[in-house]
């Protein structure tokens, strides 16, 4: 396997520069990266056709706290469920090439994920499954309503935190999967929906 493409030179990434909390090694955030975010999220909502998976979980079954839909040409599968993939729609695969053409990534594969409110959430891991490679980018573009993302060192218990807001991009590579586990706490403040692209390059 090569070397990974050198990412976040300075031409490649619109002004201003990345905010504070974007301190972490590999990981870069863009604040309105997308500028028709709200257009993009009225659409794909309505296409897409969500699905709200049961993942296992220290041996027990539970339905995620947030819908999904998985897009590309391979299968991906984490915690005892199996993604079948479908057809990029049109809006996902633009906002994906314009990624590619700025991260220098052929991403070939798009996690779609709905949280309707703020009870919908994300417990904490890493996107470390073997499909994705040792080192792996992954891309996440923030639709609908700010939602507070976390990240913590599971080595120093180093917390960092980002509130990602409509049209916002966040970028994680290098190791930022090996040293680091996200999470997308639930919220008791009343939220609209926020729909998540996260775009990743299956290497199988």
């Amino acid at each position: 396997m090569g070397e990974p493409p050198t990412l976040f030179e300075p031409h490649s990434w619109p002004s201003p520069a990345p905010p504070a909390g974007a301190s972490v090694d590999g990981v870069r955030h863009v604040a309105g990266w997308l500028d028709d975010a709200d257009q993009h999220l009225e659409e794909l909502n309505r296409l897409i056709r969500w699905e709200q998976p049961t993942v296992t979980v220290y041996g027990r079954q539970h339905p995620t706290p947030r819908l999904s839909a998985w897009f590309g040409d391979r299968t991906y599968s984490y915690s005892g469920f199996t993604h079948r993939p479908a057809p990029f729609p049109a809006a996902v695969a633009e906002i994906g090439e314009r990624l590619r053409a700025e991260l220098g990534v052929e991403f070939n594969s798009c996690l779609a994920q709905l949280y309707r409110n703020g009870s919908d959430s994300m417990g904490a891991h890493a996107d470390d499954e073997w499909e994705l490679g040792p080192r792996p980018v992954i891309a996440s573009v923030s639709l609908g309503a700010s939602r507070r993302f976390v990240m913590v060192n599971t080595d120093t218990k180093h917390r960092h935190e980002w509130l990602l807001g409509g049209g916002d991009l966040l970028v994680m590579s290098g190791d930022a999967q090996r040293d680091y586990r996200h999470s997308l706490p639930k919220t008791t403040r009343t939220v609209g929906p926020r729909l998540n692209l996260t775009f990743r390059r299956i290497i199988r």
